[in-house]
């Protein structure tokens, strides 16, 4: 999962940056409203982390140029302004939800997981498929009712998986999705991680597009 953090204190870009990758995000930090707007044109992320006072323009700037592109990409601005007039202003042009600082680490996480579930049309917190339950939130993976082991790779690529249900997902965007983006991987290094998430959850779980990708198969009906 790709987010990026636009926001001009370096020491608290640093700290949400480690925090973040911790969970499990991949992040990018631009610190200026010309930065931001070079980055959402350049790369494509699942969320963004919006500060409203930026040099170069402000982060309502970087916001209307996102929607006037009709990019759904959810933003959560993040802000010292508190006042209801910032934030009616805020979710007017577009933001998906406003937090103020200081807030805690925690909560930032779960507003990022709420915004995902909603851009991606999901209401239930966890992702299903048969007996199979990924619980985001936890970074658990379990079948029937028992909690399977996977390593950080192999719970990218699976939830990577999950999360584009009903599309062939290509072994690039899975690389993208697993290291950010990295060059340096070997060509194999995706069927592994699929040939190991056969073994740990079912042979029939994730089905090969041969020459472009994989995608999870179909649910069977009982």
């Amino acid at each position: 999962m790709q987010l990026l953090v636009v926001e001009d204190d370096e020491m608290l870009a640093a700290a949400l940056q480690q925090h973040l990758q911790r969970g499990g995000w991949q992040v990018d930090c631009v610190r200026d409203a010309a930065g931001a707007r070079l980055a959402l044109t350049d790369h494509g992320y699942q969320a963004v982390l919006l500060d409203l006072g930026l040099p170069q323009g402000s982060g309502l700037s970087v916001l209307h140029f996102l929607r006037t592109r009709y990019d759904p990409t959810p933003v959560i601005i993040a802000t010292a302004r508190d006042q209801l007039s910032d934030r009616i202003q805020g979710l007017d042009a577009g933001a998906d939800d406003y937090l103020v600082k200081p807030f805690q680490l925690d909560e930032l996480e779960a507003r990022l997981r709420a915004v995902l579930r909603r851009a991606q049309g999901r209401v239930a917190p966890v992702l299903t498929h048969g007996d199979i339950v990924i619980d985001p939130s936890r970074q658990c993976v379990e079948r029937g009712g028992k909690r399977v082991a996977l390593s950080v790779h192999e719970y990218r690529t699976l939830l990577a998986l999950m999360e584009r249900r009903g599309r062939t997902v290509t072994r690039d965007q899975l690389q993208d999705a697993v290291y950010g983006g990295s060059s340096s991987i070997e060509s194999n290094t995706i069927a592994v991680y699929v040939h190991q998430l056969r073994r740990k959850l079912g042979d029939q779980l994730i089905t090969t597009v041969h020459g472009f990708g994989y995608r999870i198969a179909q649910e069977t009906m009982a």
